[in-house]
């Protein structure tokens, strides 16, 4: 029981150890490069477009998938009530 909780509270502990160190390469500058308020505008209207794009798609491929398991449950009913499948040989 007390291992459980050892084992994140050292992971947490090292994470913040080492996370100055991660960023204290390149004078501070990220993957891109030097951040300039068009670059920050940019990536704020990139999110801005993407969120709701994510969700529609999700929500459209939701909407297909449920469509797909109405139809399937309707089919076994409808095979569930044919004379066709019932009995044996």
């Amino acid at each position: 029981m007390r291992s459980r909780f050892t084992v994140p509270l050292l992971a947490t502990a090292f994470l913040l150890v080492a996370a100055p160190a991660a960023f204290a390469q390149d004078h501070g500058e990220g993957w891109w490069g030097e951040t300039n308020d068009k670059v920050v505008t940019n990536a704020g209207f990139i999110l801005i477009i993407a969120f709701p794009l994510i969700i529609l798609l999700i929500s459209l491929l939701q909407g297909r998938l449920e469509r797909r398991k109405d139809e399937r449950k309707r089919a076994a009913k409808a095979r569930a009530a044919s004379e066709r499948w019932r009995g044996g040989w």
